[in-house]
């Protein structure tokens, strides 16, 4: 009998012990996905109505510009100086946090802060001014409202402010506010010079060059504390600048969901999170939804949101989440894929589009552009290899003129009407357009795309 029970009680001791451990790790890995940085490399959450009971508007920005201009340097001033609005102050080593970019001092990935001011809640994407990861500013941009240009006093314009302000057109943002950095060892005269040259550019570009704001400052200052009139007080200039010209976008909350994925991640024993931008539509917890691009097509359950590192019911258009997708295996999703209400999108190869071939002085082509001309297409957060079909009553389309072409991709991706793409070869932006047609699949040949023959165009 007694050792019976000794047997007994053993077996529900080392029951128990099991049934802690499995409960420890489940905690442990949901603690990994909430606010571990191996887990959310770039990703910082923004403010959303759903997880923040308050009455500020939100809205997404970012810095833009040239490489070494300070972009970086002003995103931890904004999070320091607006701390006192219970903003959590981020600094310049947790915003360029990996390895490579402490080691070249540079930013590679576009990285995600959340501030507020007085007026409204920001999620703040600091962008790549590099030339060789425009991929990833093209990425940071298409998430945004409104921009600020930073732009340094010592340099003035440089080949990447004008890719920059290029890129930012064709996406679609109208509204940008200009800081002019390093204020505090040049002349007023210099500022005074870069301010004019920069309107003129604005102008040239298509945005409103002669009434948007200018703030001249010196972001280093602002982060170390030093020179109230240049630091900190150049920054609260340029945040009731923001506020007051970029307005709030409307949000559309109606459409079918629609997300792109920026990043995903796999989660053990939980399952694959995806995180973005929801550009519009509401979803929640348990719906139904088609993951999309690359030549596959997924069906899933949305597990779980969260948003500032809470779960929360439901997310809204503008939001930046983390979307626990059920019975999906991470290697399956990729950047640039889109996760969609079910049902509700069509993927294809094949588009019609209107486009703008830049002429030299843009940055373009010097030589015309004919059929079958294979580019890399970026649109949104992913590009691929591309083939442009002219119309068979036009020979070929020189720089500086618009055409209506035929775009066939190398693998079925998601693309929307009217919405703006852009052409790039050689590191160079040769072309904008958007497109005006969804058109069905071109069946070809596995990496046989100089293959494709249209009959019919």
């Amino acid at each position: 009998m007694m050792k019976s029970n000794i047997i007994s009680f053993l077996y529900f001791r080392r029951l128990s012990l099991v049934l802690r451990s499995s409960k420890l790790e489940n905690v442990r890995s949901y603690n990994h996905w909430c606010s571990s940085s191996k887990f959310y490399p770039s990703y910082k959450c923004s403010y959303s109505s759903v997880a923040e009971k308050s009455d500020k508007p939100h809205c997404n920005i970012g810095t833009i510009g040239h490489v070494d201009h300070g972009k970086t340097t002003l995103t931890a001033a904004i999070t320091k100086c607006l701390s006192k609005y219970g903003t959590k102050f981020v600094s310049y080593d947790e915003i360029d946090r990996g390895t490579e970019e402490k080691a070249r001092g540079i930013t590679i990935n576009a990285t995600h802060v959340e501030y507020q001011t007085i007026k409204r809640h920001y999620a703040h994407t600091d962008c790549p001014g590099h030339a060789d990861y425009v991929k990833n500013m093209i990425s940071g941009t298409a998430q945004m409202d409104g921009a600020i240009l930073v732009v340094a006093a010592t340099d003035g314009q440089m080949p990447q402010t004008r890719e920059h302000l290029l890129l930012a057109k064709q996406i679609g943002l109208e509204k940008i506010v200009v800081f002019i950095n390093k204020a505090d060892i040049v002349d007023q005269d210099v500022i005074e010079l870069v301010e004019l040259e920069m309107r003129e550019m604005l102008t040239d570009f298509g945005f409103d060059g002669a009434n948007l704001p200018v703030v001249s400052g010196s972001a280093l200052k602002a982060l170390n504390g030093e020179s109230p009139e240049v630091g900190e007080e150049s920054i609260m200039k340029l945040m009731d600048a923001v506020d007051n010209y970029i307005e709030t976008p409307v949000r559309d909350i109606k459409s079918p969901f629609f997300m792109p994925v920026n990043t995903s991640v796999s989660i053990g024993g939980r399952g694959t999170v995806v995180i973005g931008t929801i550009k519009q539509g509401t979803v929640k917890k348990n719906d139904a939804v088609d993951v999309l691009g690359f030549d596959k097509t997924l069906k899933t359950t949305i597990s779980d949101i969260h948003i500032f590192k809470k779960s929360v019911p439901s997310a809204l258009a503008g939001d930046n989440v983390g979307l626990l997708l059920r019975n999906i295996k991470s290697n399956a999703v990729e950047k640039g894929m889109t996760i969609c209400a079910k049902d509700s999108i069509k993927m294809s190869n094949h588009y019609e589009a209107q486009i703008y071939f830049l002429d030299k002085s843009e940055g373009g082509r010097t030589k015309p552009i004919t059929s079958k001309f294979t580019p890399i297409i970026f649109y949104d957060i992913w590009s691929c290899t591309c083939r442009i079909h002219l119309p068979s009553n036009v020979t070929m389309a020189m720089p500086g003129e618009h055409c209506s072409v035929r775009l066939t991709l190398m693998e079925r991706m998601v693309m929307r009407e009217k919405v703006s793409f852009s052409l790039r070869e050689h590191k160079k932006t040769i072309a904008t357009g958007v497109i005006t047609k969804v058109c069905d699949s071109v069946i070809f040949p596995v990496r046989g795309l100089h293959k494709v023959e249209l009959s019919d165009w």
